[in-house]
């Protein structure tokens, strides 16, 4: 069956997340009846990361196997009309390899977490961002951030629901930048644990307010104990922006 990478992007307002659950809207499960209208197939449609109810994407990345070898600009083009009304967008579709997969194949994720440092309440930006009134000092933030980067036992910023094997993690870039009232929050890595991004953007925010220091957010690291972590930061301002795989990880002939 030919296997499509599909590049997606989606407002993740509307939804209980990425991952189909009875009863609940989902961005898996709203891709998933767009292709049964397009192609009349019942399939599951993989993705590179589960994100959570109101987390958005600019660059999820999922594989899809379908019976019909439609051309690439097909499958993008019928999924735009059938996914409307959702706030959901097929970006960009490609034929690749049968051993490609979303998630297994990636070699790094990247998220985008955005703050608005203002004390008038967000109009536009309304669900796409947290508001945080209090004036943040995001060159102490980017600088607490950087005792982070490299491989730790992350349990303070882990949920405590994650299924993650080990809480061990290795964070290639965190850094925080401020452009007038926005600042951003970006941060790379192979993978994450469940709510380790909301987590950590919650405890630099402390730093930035001036309640903890970077040798406090540092300690709390090394504490490896989730009472140790700030505040968990709201879903509605993290983005999952892209994914990397392998050079060889090449879109299949004819592709």
């Amino acid at each position: 069956m030919p296997r499509y990478k599909l590049t997606i992007e989606y407002d993740g307002t509307p939804f209980c997340g990425w991952q189909v659950q009875a009863g609940q809207p989902t961005v898996q499960g709203v891709l998933a009846e767009a292709f049964a209208r397009f192609c009349g197939e019942e399939v599951t449609v993989s993705g590179a990361g589960r994100t959570d109810a109101g987390v958005h994407a600019t660059g999820q990345v999922a594989h899809v196997d379908l019976s019909r070898d439609w051309r690439p600009d097909q499958v993008r083009d019928a999924m735009t009309a059938q996914l409307r009304p959702h706030p959901v967008a097929v970006l960009a579709a490609e034929r690749v390899a049968a051993d490609f997969d979303a998630r297994f194949s990636a070699v790094k994720r990247h998220y985008l977490y955005r703050l608005v440092n203002r004390r008038p309440d967000l109009a536009l930006d309304r669900d796409r961002a947290w508001r945080v009134p209090k004036r943040l000092d995001a060159a102490r933030m980017h600088e607490a951030a950087q005792r982070l980067l490299g491989r730790h036992d992350f349990s303070t910023f882990r949920a405590a629901e994650c299924q993650a094997a080990s809480p061990v993690k290795t964070l290639d870039r965190l850094d925080v930048a401020r452009d007038g009232d926005a600042i951003r929050i970006t941060t790379s890595a192979r993978s994450f644990l469940h709510h380790q991004v909301r987590s950590i953007v919650g405890s630099l925010v402390r730093v930035g307010e001036g309640v903890w220091s970077p040798d406090d957010l540092e300690a709390a690291l090394k504490a490896a104990d989730r009472r140790r972590c700030g505040p968990m930061a709201p879903a509605c301002g993290l983005y999952l922006v892209g994914v990397d795989y392998r050079p060889d990880e090449a879109p299949a002939p004819g592709g």
